[in-house]
């Protein structure tokens, strides 16, 4: 126990995927975590509720390997693929009698994607394949190609979702886009309205392959390299389509996962998940868009107890400042929203920015008499290493065990990013139709 102490101790505050591996070095265990350290770390505290066969299986651990991704998504799809190369003891013996899902591609000119049953794949197939790798052969099948097997079905719809918005693919088994409200609302790119290609929708799928197959890296790499041709081509218009996928590649909003995960008991195994023990809290976190100064906007998204409050969020058109000047927007916004003394104050500030933002948004607050710690969160060009700058402020247990998570604050600063994104973006829009 004195190694799993220490290794519990070293576990990051990021998502990912980690394995239970017994003395004899047999993977006992394969599951995936938004927070590894508060995962990994709830089989051992000693719960009573956990049942007899949890709690036989974490007497066997001898030693405990992890694998950080940069997402909830790409962990639920590692945790997929793993699960179905090894087949771990405690993976497939299950108690209960539900089954696992799987995503499934049809063979048709334009593929559709679904979410079946485990149960439910014999009504396609002749062979029965419960957690056996027997796919069925594509040409003789309807199937062109199954992933799985997935935990969740809830977690998995909302991961179709989200690579949904990136790749958008035709879900109805009719032939048709007529009264699809999908089409509509561009979740489906019409191949039967002729609204895109048989070369466009199939690179669609491809796109979609790669992810469930976990080579995101590769696939970014595939589109900046047809991006680069299109562009020599002058063929702009396809450049900066691929351009607007790599970003959202880049920069997946999984925020709906992350919440889904924390409302998901384990059936199985009755596990708690003490991720987001913060009660009582509201963050307001703030971002500026712009370009050199045009069309300049602010946002502030609230988190409550470690979730979005959408009802809370507020946008911010730039009034007062010219030019390109971060600083004097982000103060423009914080004047304006602190004017506001009927809307709830926060318990905790986080700015888009450093230290001169801190400082500025510090001295807000003092003149306002106010007492809010701000914290300033640079990151990098990848958006993924947090830099925090913050006054010499004494903070309490509540406000240290937000600061404390990383992961959590990252996607409170990537959902203000993109909520103050998709405002820029429609003020330009406007602007260009008039």
């Amino acid at each position: 126990m004195s190694k799993i102490k220490e290794k519990l101790n070293k576990l990051p505050n990021n998502p990912g995927v980690y394995t239970f591996i017994d003395n004899k070095g047999k993977l006992l265990y394969i599951g995936k975590a938004t927070n590894l350290r508060s995962r990994v770390g709830s089989y051992f505290q000693g719960r009573d509720e956990r049942g007899m066969r949890i709690a036989s299986m974490v007497a066997q651990v001898a030693d405990i390997k992890i694998q950080e991704t940069d997402s909830v998504l790409e962990a639920l799809i590692l945790e997929s693929n793993l699960i179905k190369k090894f087949q771990p003891k405690y993976n497939v013996e299950r108690k209960d009698d539900k089954s696992f899902s799987y995503v499934t591609i049809s063979k048709e000119t334009y593929p559709r994607i679904e979410i079946v049953r485990e149960r439910d794949l014999d009504k396609i197939s002749n062979d029965q394949f419960p957690m056996t790798n027997k796919i069925p052969n594509p040409k003789s099948q309807k199937l062109k190609t199954i992933f799985g097997p997935y935990t969740s079905k809830k977690q998995l719809e909302i991961a179709l979702k989200i690579i949904r918005k990136i790749f958008p693919y035709h879900a109805n088994k009719q032939k048709t886009e007529k009264g699809c409200l999908d089409f509509q609302l561009g979740r489906c790119p019409g191949p039967y309205a002729g609204a895109i290609s048989k070369e466009d929708y199939a690179q669609n799928i491809r796109g979609i392959r790669m992810i469930l197959e976990g080579k995101k890296k590769s696939l970014l790499k595939k589109l900046e390299k047809e991006m680069q041709a299109h562009s020599k081509k002058n063929e702009f218009e396809k450049a900066a389509e691929l351009r607007n996928k790599i970003f959202a590649l880049k920069h997946i909003r999984d925020v709906a996962l992350i919440s889904e995960e924390k409302n998901i008991p384990n059936t199985r195994y009755q596990i708690p998940n003490t991720r987001y023990q913060i009660p009582n809290t509201r963050v307001e976190a703030y971002d500026i868009s712009n370009i050199s100064g045009q069309y300049a906007v602010g946002s502030m998204v609230v988190f409550s107890n470690g979730e979005p409050d959408k009802s809370q969020y507020r946008k911010f058109k730039i009034k007062t400042v010219e030019g390109s000047n971060d600083v004097g927007m982000m103060a423009e916004v914080l004047f304006r929203r602190f004017r506001h003394n009927e809307w709830s104050k926060p318990d905790l500030i986080l700015l888009d920015g450093g230290q001169g933002h801190v400082n500025m948004g510090s001295k807000i607050l003092q003149e306002l008499g106010l007492e809010i710690p701000v914290v300033g969160i640079a990151k990098g060009p990848t958006r993924k290493n947090l830099k925090f700058k913050i006054l010499n402020l004494k903070l309490d247990q509540k406000i240290q065990n937000i600061l404390n998570d990383n992961f959590l604050v990252k996607n409170i600063m990537d959902e203000a990013h993109r909520f103050a994104i998709s405002y820029h973006k429609k003020l330009r829009k406007n602007n260009f139709l008039k």
